[in-house]
């Protein structure tokens, strides 16, 4: 795992992207790697939150120069079958149960900014720049473009995509890319303040907030949709976690999900 590293505490999971030589750039190798690890802490019940962060000075510049030139030579099939990989890696970061925060310490490009599209909370350094540059290539970016349009707007997008302009830290968080824009040097602080306020919270409850947002958004407010809100409620209202936290609220004592 020389190209990811990855630590947990028992609650809080770092996965770190560790090829800065290359500027975290993807290859297959990474790309499986980060698959397989978000699927692997997805599937940990104890788990809290995951921080996706980078060594070096750029956070992901999207695809490795000698991978892209491997790639030149491919047929479609392979093409479908290369990008498909990439598709699940993303799907693997964005379903991940478990809330995912991305530390930006650097620039993100390309699928550098897919992967932060796919993170539930976003940090970034002041001094990070963001850029959609497929275009530049005569590419598009296709396998992240769903989550990009997600998280920075379809209008935005079109403009990015299109014009493949770099775009700074301060107006990815006018966008909504990113949710915090912080100095350097009080990334680390910020990050840990929001880990506080995640784990705080009921661990059951955050994992099914996560995933009430992805299953509501752009959906019509139809009867069927209530009724699955109505039943999502009632579910964790009865659960031994909701139950413990409403009572804890109205005693005033502190839930079980908390040291004491």
């Amino acid at each position: 795992m020389a190209a990811l590293q990855v630590t947990d505490d028992g609650r809080i999971a770092r996965v770190t992207l560790n090829r800065p030589e290359v500027r975290n750039a993807f290859n297959e190798a990474l790309i499986a790697e980060l698959t397989a690890t978000f699927t692997r802490l997805g599937q940990r019940p104890e788990l809290r939150a995951i921080v996706l962060a980078a060594e070096g000075k750029a956070f992901c510049a999207g695809a490795d120069l000698n991978w892209m030139q491997a790639m030149a030579g491919y047929s479609w099939t392979e093409n479908h079958a290369d990008a498909t990989r990439l598709a699940d890696m993303l799907w693997a970061i964005y379903n991940c149960p478990v809330p995912v925060l991305a530390r930006v310490q650097g620039d993100a490009y390309a699928g550098g900014v897919g992967l932060v599209a796919c993170a539930d909370i976003v940090v970034a350094a002041d001094t990070a720049g963001f850029c959609l540059s497929e275009a530049k290539l005569g590419l598009l970016p296709a396998t992240i473009g769903p989550y990009v349009v997600k998280a920075l707007g379809e209008q935005a997008s079109r403009r990015y995509f299109v014009t493949a302009e770099r775009f700074s830290a301060a107006e990815a968080h006018r966008l909504g890319l990113v949710h915090e824009i912080v100095t350097a040097d009080a990334l680390d602080a910020k990050v840990g303040e929001l880990l506080t306020a995640i784990t705080a919270n009921g661990p059951a409850a955050v994992r099914a907030c996560k995933r009430l947002v992805k299953d509501v958004a752009g959906r019509d407010i139809t009867p069927a949709l209530r009724d699955d809100t109505a039943r999502r409620i009632a579910d964790i209202r009865a659960s031994d976690e909701g139950r413990d936290g409403v009572q804890s609220f109205l005693s005033k004592a502190r839930p079980s999900w908390l040291p004491g």
